[in-house]
């Protein structure tokens, strides 16, 4: 079992994500922004992040994902991965985001299939 981070400003989303997670046996928790994302991501360490691209505020996925990427303060990086999930589809796209240290790129829609494959692909 994994602890996931879901970090979606759609509910909607969140709770697709959540529900196929948790059949899959997985403790999930979310979050609806960049800041919360941080935040609850301090207080559980989770395993896995999985975080949108495009939220609203002053942190889109692409700030959150290199705030969890920087190492710590002995300078080893952090334990936890990142997967971006996004309606962006552009190769572009999933270039930015794999320079902001995400792990994976998961474009939207995805089925729940895939994203379990993936989930359990990053050991």
């Amino acid at each position: 079992m994994k602890r996931i981070l879901v970090v979606d400003d759609q509910q909607d989303i969140r709770e697709l994500v959540r529900m196929t997670l948790e059949t899959g046996g997985h403790e999930v928790h979310e979050a609806a922004n960049g800041s919360a994302a941080l935040r609850l991501a301090g207080q559980l360490a989770p395993d896995l992040v999985l975080l949108d691209v495009m939220m609203p505020g002053s942190l889109d996925g692409l700030d959150v994902c290199r705030c969890l990427k920087q190492p710590g303060g002995d300078g080893a990086p952090p334990r936890m991965k990142v997967v971006m999930l996004s309606a962006c589809h552009a190769t572009s796209d999933q270039h930015a985001g794999l320079a902001a240290g995400a792990d994976g790129y998961l474009a939207k829609p995805f089925s729940p299939r895939a994203l379990l494959a993936l989930v359990s692909s990053l050991a």
